[in-house]
């Protein structure tokens, strides 16, 4: 375990995390001490990933997996078992996981239609909830995790990781502080190489896996060969496409940084262009966002030509009446609005850096940052980075662009609280149908 923590810590400070070299990462010192168990949902990749962070860090055990996949999780027991002290105990069925009194929080990392429902009931078994992004399939469920927080007094936080990396909250003060003034634009993108995914052909289900609680909230269908472990991404019943898959994190900071809380306007175009099969989101993607200001964000998707902008394949930028600012990873650069452009200041992410086309933890060396920031609120009760109600806007804005592209028309949006106004077809789509007996509720 102590040759686990040393790894761990070696890592944290070469990414650029720990200004010297200390006992612990910089961003767990002066945490009480109080031991935090977690239990976590969904242990495949990302889940696994973020399981890995929750059991090298101080005073935190990993007591449960939660896996509807029995391979994985007992894949998952064995992998967090090597980084503590005792192995964690193995459940399908987050709900009897959340019976267990012992458990203080739960981090969810299974398919996008368990996120809301798991959050919300685990709140109401009273823990805390660290839920990877995006926090809801749809808007109706970001509502209810908002009204869930405040009803039962527990800490939900999305995965939103960048809200806690310390250089893009440096890079977020200097534009809000006006280092290159009024900023009027602002656009983030994401590019991959990903495959074909076929046509899936209804099938047996594997050996080992829950199909009926895999499927859960959603309503039931036949297991298809091309959905499982990671292609429902791209299939309206459990996944969201790539706008919440990735755009979660560039929309979250051009909200962010142009301080916008709903836009006005929408508008998105694009389509399943690179390949022909079940994919039934868009593999390319531009979503426009007006606001009443007189401002505007762009988002560029292409899930299957991994060409970058601006030198890598996600990012943001901002322009204003002074200049522009490019954000990539955890460093900025700022530029001037001279003609040639003048490079202002640069601040270095450090190494190493991350891969932004790896889809389980494109910044695993700077995920750490923002679980210690929850489980620092955990322990303290003090705000931490990223509050649910926040969270739901930046999701809003993704779940927008799949509606304004779904329906194809462009969404005019009530100021006070993100709603579509004028086009009741594209308000059915704010909520989902759940299958009978797993309805969400606060």
């Amino acid at each position: 375990m102590k040759n686990t923590r040393r790894t761990f810590i070696k890592t944290a400070t070469l990414a650029g995390v720990a200004a010297t070299i200390q006992p612990i990462p910089f961003f767990t010192r002066g945490l009480p001490s109080k031991k935090i168990n977690v239990a976590v949902m969904g242990i495949r990749s990302r889940g696994m990933a973020l399981a890995e962070n929750f059991a090298k860090l101080p005073d935190t055990e990993v007591t449960w997996i939660c896996d509807v996949d029995q391979g994985y999780l007992d894949t998952g027991i064995a992998g967090i078992a090597k980084l503590q002290n005792r192995a964690p105990k193995g459940e399908k069925d987050i709900r009897k996981v959340l019976e267990n009194k012992d458990l203080d929080a739960i981090c969810i990392a299974a398919p996008d239609h368990w996120h809301a429902p798991a959050a919300i009931m685990a709140v109401k078994a009273g823990k805390h909830v660290y839920v990877e992004k995006p926090c809801s399939h749809n808007p109706r469920e970001g509502e209810l995790l908002a009204e869930a927080e405040r009803k039962y007094g527990r800490i939900i936080q999305m995965g939103n990781q960048r809200r806690s990396w310390s250089n893009v909250v440096q890079a977020m003060d200097e534009l809000h502080g006006g280092v290159i003034g009024k900023v009027y634009m602002a656009k983030g993108w994401y590019a991959n190489n990903r495959q074909p995914i076929g046509f899936g052909k209804v099938a047996p289900v594997p050996a080992g896996l829950d199909w009926e609680l895999w499927q859960g909230p959603a309503p039931r269908t036949d297991y298809r060969d091309n959905l499982h472990p990671y292609n429902w991404h791209w299939f309206w019943n459990w996944g969201t496409g790539e706008a919440l898959n990735n755009g979660t994190h560039e929309i979250d900071v051009a909200r962010w940084g142009m301080g916008e809380s709903y836009p006005s306007r929408v508008v998105a175009s694009g389509g399943r262009f690179a390949f022909n099969d079940d994919w039934e989101f868009p593999d390319t993607m531009v979503v426009n966002y007006e606001f009443e200001d007189g401002r505007m964000m762009t988002w560029e998707s292409r899930s299957c030509n991994v060409h970058p902008i601006e030198g890598d394949g996600r990012g943001n930028i901002f322009y204003g009446e002074k200049g522009s600012m490019l954000v990539i990873g955890n460093g900025y650069k700022v530029f001037s609005n001279d003609n040639p452009v003048k490079l202002i200041k640069e601040v270095k992410p450090g190494q190493p850096s991350g891969d932004s086309t790896n889809t389980a933890s494109p910044d695993a060396n700077l995920d750490g940052v923002h679980i210690a920031n929850f489980l620092n609120a955990v322990r303290t009760g003090k705000p931490h980075s990223s509050p649910i109600a926040e969270g739901h806007k930046s999701i809003l804005m993704c779940q927008l662009g799949n509606i304004a592209w779904k329906t194809g028309r462009v969404l005019n949006i009530d100021q006070r609280n993100g709603h579509i106004v004028g086009d009741n077809d594209a308000m059915q789509m704010w909520g989902r149908t759940y299958e009978q007996g797993w309805e969400v509720t606060v």
